[in-house]
C-alpha cells in the first residue's frame, strides 16, 4: 500500500473510486546507459538508504528549472526549508519565469556547466529520448526502485502512470506531476443569458435549433433594453482550450471537433478537420454568421478581449463558451446566467472530450553531471508522499491549507482581496512540480480547491454523461514518429484552423471541400493518420 497521511491521525478512508484514465505506451527497445553502472558519491556524506536524514553530512544540489512569475526563490518558501532541515540536502536553485526559462535551459544543455536536475523541466517527449539516449540525462527506474518508495508506491497504485513516463527505449528519464480530477476531460462549458431568455419570454434551449432561435431573438429583440442593436448573440475565440464551439460541430454535424481535431470512435483515430461531418457543421455556422448570430471578433480576438465583453456597463453578452462564470462576466452578473444544457442535434445529444491528460511526465530529470543520483532521487521522493504532495501544489499546512473534522486538508479561507491562484504561486512549487495526487487523495487526504469542485459537479452533472466515451491517450512515441509528426502535423493544422475560420465568416466549404481533403492528403495527413493509429493500437496491445 502506497504511505498515507500520519499527522497524528487516521484518515477517513472513503470509498474507493476507480482512477480517470492517465494513458499512455510502454515501447521496447535499446537504449542509454543503464542507471545501475552509474557512479555515485553519495556514500562520501553518509548516505542513509532510509529514513531522515538523507545525508549525515550537509549535501548541496544544483537544480534548474522553470517557476511561475509570483513564485519567490525556492529557498525562501516554508516548505523548502522543512524539506531542507529533514534531509540535510541544500539546494542551490536557478529558477527561471517561463519566458527565459526556455532560453537558459538550451544554453545550460549545450554547455558543460550543467545543474545537478531539471525541475518542472518542461522537457517535451522529443527531447527527454533525445537527451535521455545521448547521455544528457540519466535513466531513473533503478533509482526509482531502490530509493524511491513514495513513488514506487504510486507506481504499483497507477501502473498506466509508470507506463506514461516510460520512454520508448524503456527507460524513464523524468519523473512525473498528476493530479487525478479530470478537469479538462470536457474543455468547453456553454452559458447563456438567462436574464435575456426571461424578458423575451424564452425558455431555456434543449435543442440546436431552439439555441439558434434564442440567439436570434438575441440580435433583434432587444433584450437589454436599451434600444440600441449591440447585443452580442455568441462569442467564443476560435481554436482556443477552453473557448471553442468544438461542441457545436457535434450538434450541428454530428462530430465532435477537440484542439487536436483527432478524435478516437471505436478504436478508430478520426482527423475530425478531414471528415464531411465537420463541413457540413461548417457551412451552418456560416448560416449563422451571415445571420449575424456570431460576433465576428471571434476569430481574431484574444483572451482578454473576450473576458471584457461579459463586464461591459449595459450587459451586451447572449451566449459565450468558458468554465468559469465570475471570470467572464463578473461577480454582480454571475446570476444572469447559466450553463447551457447539451443540445439535442443530428446525432442526439453529444460533446467532444479534450485529449489533454491529468499527469505531466517532465518534473524532474537528473542529469549526468551529478555525482549523488541516489541521495537526489531519495531527497525528490520526499515529494510523492500524499500530504507532501499536497502542500506541493498548494501550500504550507496552517498557511493555504487547514485540517477540517475528518482529518482532511482543505483549503484555508482566503484574506480579503487575496486571489487563489496568485496566493498559490507566492507559497507552492506548483502544479507542474515533482508529485502525485490520486482520486483517492482527492479524498483521503487534500480536497480539491472549491472552484476545481464546483467544475468537477458541472462536468458530472452536465456534460459527462453525453461525452465521447474515448479520446487519444498520451503516447509516448519514439524519436522517428515524433521527428515525423513534427515535419507534418504543423502545416496541417494551421491549414485546418486557417480554413475552419475563412469558411465560417465567408463561405464557400462545399465548394472548396475535395480540393482541401486532396491538399491535405498530398502535406501528408494518410500519414499522420497512421502514425496516430499506430501508436493508438500499440497503447491497446500494451494495456
Amino acid at each position: 500500500m502506497r504511505p498515507r497521511n500520519t499527522r497524528g491521525g487516521n484518515a477517513r478512508l472513503g470509498a474507493a473510486v476507480a482512477a480517470s484514465a492517465i494513458l499512455s505506451l510502454v515501447l521496447s527497445g535499446c537504449g542509454s546507459t543503464p542507471d545501475a553502472a552509474l557512479d555515485d558519491e553519495s556514500s562520501a556524506f553518509g548516505f542513509n538508504e532510509t529514513g531522515l536524514p538523507i545525508v549525515d553530512k550537509p549535501l548541496t544540489l544544483s537544480i534548474a528549472g522553470e517557476k511561475a512569475s509570483l513564485t519567490p526563490d525556492y529557498n525562501e518558501l516554508a516548505l523548502v526549508q522543512q524539506w531542507q532541515e529533514d534531509t540535510n540536502i541544500e539546494v542551490e536553485w536557478n529558477l527561471l519565469a517561463p519566458e527565459v526559462y526556455s532560453q537558459k535551459r538550451n544554453l545550460l544543455l549545450a554547455s558543460n556547466d550543467l545543474p545537478d536536475a531539471f525541475i518542472n523541466s518542461r522537457f517535451t517527449d522529443e527531447e527527454l529520448v533525445r537527451y535521455g539516449t545521448n547521455g544528457t540525462l540519466i535513466p531513473l527506474e533503478g533509482l526509482i526502485e531502490k530509493y524511491a518508495p513514495n513513488l514506487q508506491a504510486v507506481f504499483e497504485e497507477r501502473p498506466e502512470l509508470e507506463a506514461a513516463v516510460t520512454a520508448s527505449d524503456g527507460h524513464i528519464y523524468a519523473l512525473p506531476n498528476a493530479e487525478e480530477l479530470g478537469l479538462a476531460a470536457v474543455p468547453f462549458f456553454w452559458s447563456i443569458n438567462t436574464s435575456w431568455l426571461d424578458a423575451l419570454g424564452l425558455p431555456m434551449p434543449t435543442t440546436v435549433d431552439e439555441y439558434h432561435d434564442a440567439l436570434v431573438a438575441f440580435k433583434t429583440q432587444d433584450p437589454n433594453g436599451n434600444g440600441k442593436a449591440d447585443e452580442i448573440p455568441l462569442s467564443f475565440i476560435n481554436d482556443w482550450w477552453c473557448a471553442d464551439i468544438a461542441d457545436l460541430f457535434a450538434a450541428l454535424g454530428g462530430i465532435a471537433d477537440n484542439a487536436d481535431h483527432r478524435i478516437v470512435r471505436d478504436g478508430e483515430v478520426i482527423y475530425t478537420g478531414a471528415d464531411e461531418r465537420y463541413r457540413d457543421a461548417i457551412a451552418t455556422l456560416h448560416e449563422w454568421y451571415e445571420e449575424g448570430l456570431i460576433d465576428p471578433e471571434s476569430f481574431t480576438q484574444d483572451d482578454k478581449t473576450y473576458l471584457a465583453k461579459g463586464k461591459t456597463e449595459t450587459p451586451v453578452l447572449g451566449s459565450y463558451v468558458w468554465w468559469e462564470t465570475e471570470e467572464v462576466v463578473g461577480t454582480d452578473r454571475a446570476d444572469d446566467y447559466a450553463l447551457l444544457p447539451v443540445l439535442e442535434g443530428v446525432e442526439g445529444k453529444l460533446v467532444g472530450r479534450s485529449n489533454l491528460a491529468d499527469f505531466g511526465r517532465n518534473a524532474f530529470a537528473i542529469t549526468s553531471a551529478n555525482k549523488y543520483p541516489s541521495a537526489t532521487m531519495r531527497y525528490i521522493d520526499r515529494l510523492y508522499e500524499p500530504t507532501l504532495a499536497a502542500q506541493v501544489s498548494y501550500g504550507p499546512i496552517g498557511e493555504t491549507l487547514v485540517e477540517n473534522a475528518d482529518e482532511v486538508l482543505e483549503q484555508a479561507p482566503l484574506p480579503a482581496g487575496v486571489n487563489a491562484g496568485e496566493l498559490r504561486q507566492q507559497v507552492a512549487l506548483g502544479s507542474g512540480a515533482p508529485h502525485v495526487l490520486t482520486r483517492e487523495d482527492f479524498e483521503n487526504v487534500v480536497l480539491p480547491e472549491p472552484r476545481a469542485l464546483k467544475r468537477l459537479q458541472d462536468l458530472e452533472e452536465h456534460y459527462l454523461p453525453y461525452a465521447e466515451p474515448e479520446n487519444y491517450p498520451s503516447v509516448f512515441f519514439s524519436v522517428e514518429e515524433l521527428e515525423e509528426i513534427g515535419s507534418i502535423e504543423p502545416d496541417i493544422t494551421a491549414l485546418v484552423e486557417q480554413k475552419r475560420a475563412e469558411w465560417i465568416s465567408s463561405g464557400g466549404v462545399e465548394e472548396a471541400w475535395d480540393g482541401y481533403v486532396s491538399q491535405l492528403e498530398s502535406m501528408g495527413l494518410d500519414r499522420l493518420v497512421e502514425i496516430y493509429q499506430a501508436g493508438y493500437d500499440r497503447f491497446v496491445d500494451a494495456t
